[in-house]
């Protein structure tokens, strides 16, 4: 079956969720939360990375990250499991310290952090930073440049001792609406490599702009029909893990398309 990676953001500023659960107790309870409705990974970030997001310094990520972390690396679920989503190596350090065991890794640079400590890693391809990630958004062939980058980066990992490696397209990082569609539409491409796929659609721009023929996209509340469909979509093309923001519907999908 499919896997289920909650996203929990304890950011003021994420484009969705941001500012609800910044308080390290309201984190921690919606953590549970998410656990209890189906999730197998719970993805805890410090720094948001919508496009436009500004970086935030090492010492204020890791005091929002790692006291969650370590609360709920307490109370885990057997056989559930926490990563830490991070660009920074202090940061993925001190995760790992409090009991994550995945990082994942937006800038697809912190493999030899994942190797030292024997986790797992997820590498997305993304180009540019966030606060300028859009003017990047140009491609020939964004399917094979995106396939090419995350299997040169998955090997130097598998070579460098890391055990756990899954890629990810990078939904919506440094991709136009088009981009996205098509690197859902071509998602058995990626999944051909061998490397097991990751995919974050969830309450994105882009599912709040297709099938709209005018007006402004629909605002991330209205965005779960849309996001459930790509995420199924998803599943059904090969993905091995979806990040969501919505657990539950999620996880009873995945359960579908496994038994499928």
């Amino acid at each position: 079956m499919p896997l289920v990676m909650g996203v929990l953001n304890v950011t003021p500023d994420s484009f969705y969720d941001g500012g609800r659960w910044q308080g390290a107790g309201a984190a921690v309870e919606h953590g549970l939360e998410m656990f209890d409705q189906g999730a197998d990974i719970v993805d805890v970030g410090g720094e948001s990375t919508r496009p436009g997001a500004h970086p935030v310094d090492e010492a204020e990520e890791a005091r929002r990250v790692v006291p969650v972390v370590a609360a709920l690396a307490g109370q885990l679920p057997q056989g559930r499991r926490l990563s830490v989503d991070t660009r920074k190596p202090a940061v993925a350090e001190a995760a790992l310290d409090a009991g994550a065991c995945i990082v994942n890794d937006v800038s697809a640079s912190l493999w030899p952090v994942a190797a030292r400590n024997g986790a797992g890693w997820v590498a997305m391809h993304m180009r540019g930073a966030p606060a300028d990630m859009s003017r990047y958004a140009h491609y020939g062939d964004v399917v094979l440049e995106v396939k090419s980058f995350l299997a040169g980066r998955a090997a130097l990992a598998r070579e460098a001792g890391v055990g756990e490696v899954w890629v990810d397209p990078g939904i919506g990082f440094a991709k136009s609406t088009r981009h996205n569609l098509e690197l859902l539409a071509r998602l058995p491409e990626l999944v051909a490599t061998g490397w097991p796929v990751a995919i974050g659609t969830s309450r994105k721009r882009f599912t709040g702009v297709a099938g709209r023929t005018e007006g402004s996209p629909a605002p991330p509340e209205e965005r779960l029909e849309a996001s459930l469909a790509t995420a199924v979509w998803a599943m059904a093309s090969g993905a091995a893990m979806v990040r969501v923001h919505d657990v539950k519907a999620t996880a009873d999908a995945a359960r579908l398309v496994g038994a499928s």
